[in-house]
């Protein structure tokens, strides 16, 4: 089951940081079809947010064809975004090593992560945003 953490200093909206993480967590295998998401309550329980919040990102999520709700009975995964889960190759451990190094090196999170948006835009740039 995911667990969703809010980052209230992000900037990121709090109900579009759920569907971020619901997406990633599709990616990586965590969830998979037929998986259940929390229900709103337990999600309101484990960070503090408004229902309505996580009531929005589940239905962006279910408009996106990713999960589907079923009355009484919660929300499903309906499919994966993922082709293979990250764990379960050897590019995890060679980011962690990557990660590690890029710590020594006195690189910040936000370092981290606007280096690797770069170098994969860089790569990529017929798949920008």
């Amino acid at each position: 089951m995911v667990e969703y953490r809010i980052d209230r200093r992000s900037g990121v909206a709090t109900y579009v940081q759920i569907v971020q993480q619901t997406k990633q967590a599709l990616r990586l295998g965590v969830l998979r079809p037929g998986d259940r998401l929390p229900t709103a309550r337990e999600v309101v329980e484990a960070t503090a947010i408004n229902p309505n919040t996580v009531l929005k990102a589940y239905r962006e999520l279910e408009r996106e064809g990713l999960v589907e709700a079923r009355r009484g009975l919660g929300t499903f995964v309906r499919r994966s975004l993922g082709s293979v889960p990250a764990d379960r190759s050897g590019l995890r451990a060679r980011l962690a090593d990557w990660l590690d190094e890029a710590h020594a090196e006195g690189l910040e999170r936000e370092d981290m992560s606007a280096l690797f948006r770069a170098a994969l835009d860089e790569k990529y740039p017929e798949e920008q945003r």
